[in-house]
């Protein structure tokens, strides 16, 4: 590293032993010499601090996170670029947190179980809340990036230094804008982070709390990438059985791959975690703190990197000293063993009454669940809801419904928010969508159809004016429905019966009168009566015809006379 201890840093910091080391950082522990007060300072990288781009935004990301005040964030107290030596040395000056990475929790205890999970998750929500408040977004949270110290305080760290080495192009194996376990789908697609990318990441770190381990893992980091993108988080409890249905439902809602359905920022997911404790009435527990006799050796601090931070051995390095010392007085060791025996007897006696909670918990509202809103869901998707919920679907009832879609889950017996034990029975009322005009045979009867109308939820209708002639389809039958058969009508909606009048029978002939054609001539009476479908036959009154288009002067039948068509008409001419 750049800056050898016992280096003074800006004539102000000055650097001791080595607290952790990461992949583009050294923690140092060091003394405020103008406050003398302990501090952490974070030295970056040489090959970071040449950088321009990225000293540029590492100071606006340091006085960005100097905006944090909160007791669950770790306290930035200043950011120097010191020039004194042969290289630049670019440092961060941060609260110093005596006690362990939640990293180093879960490698020592593995999973905490739901009452510790929840009682570490508040306090991380509790941070990044309010950064959140103020615009701000961390964009790598994970366990390395959560402290715990010696007195159960859990601290977030390391705001905003991803996005420093990133937009600086000072990215590096194992870094992708933040760690791939804890990658939000987005992240991974296009690089960009919201609040809700924090939110994701905190549904994946209450995953890990509660099964001890992240759900995706692989064998390279773009494997793993491409299950964030691609995969559903898995429930919890198919891993740990005492997780409860709640606690399912809170992670699959932080971790949805839409960034739109889970929780818009850390605030509103920090008040569901709290009414799904409430509701549950989770027993309120310390925080898992790190054995206390690692106090003394290391202070692991989170540091940027997909690997996180490797806690070194306290002290400076130097020559072991003998172990040939004097053997103690007697009571010496008489004291020792009363404090160890305290120590174990204190242990059993928190463990106990941890499990008499936890127990208590369980007998008195873990055995319970109730059941969840379903109404609008497809009947399949809330059968497996139920599922999650510790509740089983029993056989539904359908109806119809004009306005939800077939399938979807109108009701629920017992309603939504009902306290149930777990493994009783729902029962679903489903929608059929809006009723369809039923399938009727030409030729059935008129009564038989009206039943099969009103068996379809829909209300048969007939008249006089909706009967027709058919040559195949016998007289007072169904003849075809009206809307056709298929098509869906509103409940209890009209549907006309078009009934049979039989064979149609033959025309009737058209029947004409006669007009008077008297006093016309021949040609114009003829042309007349043709245009009314009557034939003329002309005939002379003298033995000789006197000029080609003589007046008619008598006809027969005559005038007003009603004939059928085609009945011949005779004009008698002059």
């Amino acid at each position: 590293m750049n800056a050898p201890p016992a280096a003074l840093l800006d004539a102000r910091y000055r650097l001791g032993p080595v607290l952790a080391r990461g992949g583009m950082s050294t923690v140092y522990r060091g003394t405020d010499t103008r406050l003398d007060r302990p501090v952490a300072i974070k030295v970056m990288e040489p090959r970071l601090a040449a950088d321009p781009a990225f000293r540029t935004r590492f100071e606006r990301e340091a006085r960005s996170a100097a905006r944090i005040d909160h007791p669950s964030v770790v306290d930035v107290f200043d950011q120097g670029d010191d020039r004194n030596g042969p290289e630049p040395v670019l440092f961060l000056v941060m609260e110093l947190v005596e006690g362990a990475t939640l990293r180093e929790v879960l490698r020592l205890r593995g999973q905490l179980g739901v009452p510790a999970a929840v009682a570490v998750l508040d306090r991380v929500l509790s941070g990044l809340a309010e950064a959140h408040r103020l615009g701000l977004v961390h964009r790598d949270v994970k366990p390395e990036n959560v402290l715990i110290s010696h007195t159960g305080e859990v601290k977030v760290a390391d705001f905003g230094l991803v996005v420093a080495a990133a937009q600086a192009g000072a990215s590096h194996v194992g870094t992708i804008m933040g760690t791939v376990a804890y990658l939000s789908p987005e992240q991974v697609a296009t690089g960009t982070a919201d609040a809700r990318s924090d939110v994701y990441a905190a549904g994946i770190l209450l995953y890990e709390l509660l099964t001890g381990a992240p759900p995706f893992t692989g064998d390279t980091a773009i494997s793993v990438a491409f299950r964030h993108v691609n995969d559903r988080v898995p429930a919890p409890s198919l891993i740990a059985g005492d997780v409860p249905p709640e606690l399912d439902a809170l992670v699959l809602r932080a971790t949805d791959r839409d960034p739109a359905a889970r929780p818009a920022d850390a605030g509103a997911l920090l008040a569901e975690l709290r009414q799904v404790a409430h509701r549950l009435e989770v027993p309120r527990v310390p925080v898992p703190v790190p054995p206390s006799d690692t106090a003394g050796d290391t202070q692991p601090v989170a540091a940027v990197g997909m690997r996180g931070t490797r806690a070194l051995p306290g002290g400076v390095p130097g020559p072991r000293p003998s172990t040939d010392l004097p053997a103690p007085p007697d009571h010496v060791h008489a004291r020792r063993r009363s404090r160890r025996f305290f120590g174990i007897g204190i242990a059993v006696v928190l463990v106990i009454a941890l499990a008499v909670g936890v127990g208590a918990w369980w007998l008195g509202t873990g055995r319970w669940t109730e059941v969840p809103s379903l109404v609008g869901v497809q009947e399949s998707a809330a059968a497996k809801l139920l599922d999650d919920y510790g509740l089983v679907a029993g056989p539904a009832s359908a109806t119809f419904d004009d306005a939800a879609p077939a399938g979807a889950v109108l009701a629920a017996d017992p309603p939504v928010g009902t306290r149930l034990l777990r493994g009783e029975i729902v029962t679903l009322t489903v929608s059929t969508g809006r009723p369809t005009v039923p399938a009727i045979d030409a030729g059935t009867a008129v009564a038989t159809a009206e039943q099969l109308v009103r068996d379809a939820g829909l209300t048969p209708t007939r008249t006089s004016g909706d009967a027709e002639y058919d040559d195949t389809v016998p007289e007072g039958t169904v003849i075809r429905t009206e809307p056709a058969a298929g098509q869906p009508v509103a409940i209890g909606g009209p549907v006309t019966l078009v009934v049979s009048r039989g064979v149609e029978p033959p025309p009737q002939p058209q029947r004409v009168s006669v007009p008077l054609v008297v006093g016309q001539t021949a040609n114009e009476a003829q042309a007349l009566l043709a245009e009314l479908g009557l034939s003329t036959v002309v005939q002379s009154a003298l033995p000789f015809q006197l000029n080609e288009n003589p007046t008619v002067i008598g006809q027969s039948p005559s005038a007003g006379a009603v004939v059928e068509a085609g009945t011949q008409v005779v004009l008698d001419t002059l």
